[in-house]
């Protein structure tokens, strides 16, 4: 991760611009990703949900319900990774100005 950060994103797939480029709190950032991840992963179970896999070769079981949530968890992060909704960037700068008004009270 860099640690610069533009208007869209530091994970580079905004495009910068040295004039919009500032310094990234990486515990924020990776708090805004991950919450996106987790956002992802609430989207994709609905999906997993509706699928029945219990008649299928492979499919069913104690084992596959055990670990779908995990499969979905990991589908989610790696989503978030490769650009994802969009959604961290926009947390991020929340987070960042509920952080500054706070610090001004």
């Amino acid at each position: 991760m860099s640690n610069e950060i533009t208007s869209v994103t530091p994970s580079g797939y905004g495009a910068q611009s040295s004039s919009q480029t500032k310094a990234v709190d990486p515990k924020i950032w990776k708090t805004a990703s991950d919450f996106e991840a987790m956002t992802i992963g609430e989207m994709l179970q609905p999906m997993f949900d509706t699928i029945d896999t219990s008649k299928g070769f492979f499919g069913g079981g104690v084992g596959e319900s055990s670990f779908r949530p995990m499969l979905t968890t990991e589908m989610s992060k790696q989503i978030e990774k490769n650009g994802g909704l969009g959604l961290a960037p926009a947390v991020y700068h929340q987070m960042l100005e509920m952080q500054e008004k706070g610090s001004k009270k």
